[in-house]
């Protein structure tokens, strides 16, 4: 594992290791045991879109690893002027360990992957979602004990997190459902793995989906161009929204995830988000953990 593109680069193994990791390095947090495996790295934090969780998750985690973070807002590079990612991947790699990306384009990220010498983590794109997933994978696993032959239903729209919980969860041994409507389907590339392998689901039925699921997880749906387009977009989306009703289809102690933010009323009720907030936010939280241990096996691999 030389970076963290896409959950599809991974095999079930290399998963399960870092959610391994990401364990231990929890309890050694809230055990008040230091584990500066870091002291001394350095990791720059490229935003072409604004964040809450993955920016102050990365600063916070790589200070409690013992290394620095330096963020970096992509207006203020030369990237903007147009210089070629390949460029600043080959500037940057004189500079830094590692790299995080949160952009808009897939192709980005692997531009960076490709021609610096560092490690580059996707901290989000337009395909993918890797962090976001890792950190779910963990919160399941705490809640359930194991992943294997679990049910996961994801709700909504087909974009970079239905393609990683698809990936994901179908890697670390679980049945995915996922449900849609037309043209808001996942990747293509997505598609061609998950139908190789046994226990996946594509269906237009929200209700197929969700039957008998041991976790349900839905995500803010992707915006359009025009407002007629948007109007349009959610009226196709609206029944996949995550009520109590489809809920109660699922298994009763089923785990509710949603990568936040949340827009109430729109793919997931008020009432379902609340009733869940503790397994969403320990969800949020996760995405500490589960970045310090994929930091830890990109920039230190003999420290773990």
């Amino acid at each position: 594992m030389n970076h963290l593109l896409k959950l599809l680069d991974l095999s079930g193994e290399e998963i399960n290791q870092i959610l391994n990791l990401a364990d231990q390095l929890k309890y050694e947090q809230k055990h008040g045991i230091a584990h500066p495996r870091l002291k001394g790295k350095t990791l720059g934090l490229v935003f072409e879109k604004e964040s809450t969780r993955t920016r102050v998750s990365f600063e916070v985690g790589m200070y409690q690893l013992g290394g620095l973070a330096i963020y970096l807002n992509a207006k203020d590079l030369q990237m903007v002027r147009g210089e070629p990612a390949k460029d600043t991947a080959r500037a940057l790699s004189r500079y830094l360990d590692g790299l995080m990306i949160r952009a808009s384009s897939q192709q980005e990220a692997e531009a960076l992957a490709e021609y610096g010498d560092i490690p580059v983590i996707n901290g989000m794109t337009d395909l993918a979602h890797p962090c976001q997933v890792l950190a779910d994978l963990m919160t399941v696993r705490e809640a359930k004990g194991s992943l294997e032959g679990l049910k996961a239903c994801f709700l909504g729209d087909g974009h970079n997190m239905m393609n990683s919980t698809i990936a994901g969860c179908l890697k670390a041994g679980m049945q995915v459902a996922a449900a849609c409507p037309e043209g808001c389907g996942p990747a293509p590339e997505v598609l061609a793995f998950a139908r190789g392998q046994e226990g996946f689901l594509l269906t237009r039925d929200p209700a197929e989906a969700a039957r008998g699921a041991d976790v349900v997880a839905t995500a803010a749906w992707s915006p359009a161009g025009s407002e007629s387009e948007c109007a349009a977009r959610r009226a196709a989306l609206a029944p996949y929204r995550l009520t109590e009703e489809l809920l109660s289809l699922a298994q009763p102690d089923a785990v509710v995830l949603h990568c936040l933010p949340a827009h109430r009323g729109e793919e997931i009720t008020e009432a379902v988000l609340e009733a869940h907030a503790s397994e969403i936010f320990e969800e949020a939280e996760n995405r500490l953990h589960a970045q310090k241990a994929v930091l830890v096996t990109l920039l230190a691999p003999d420290a773990k």
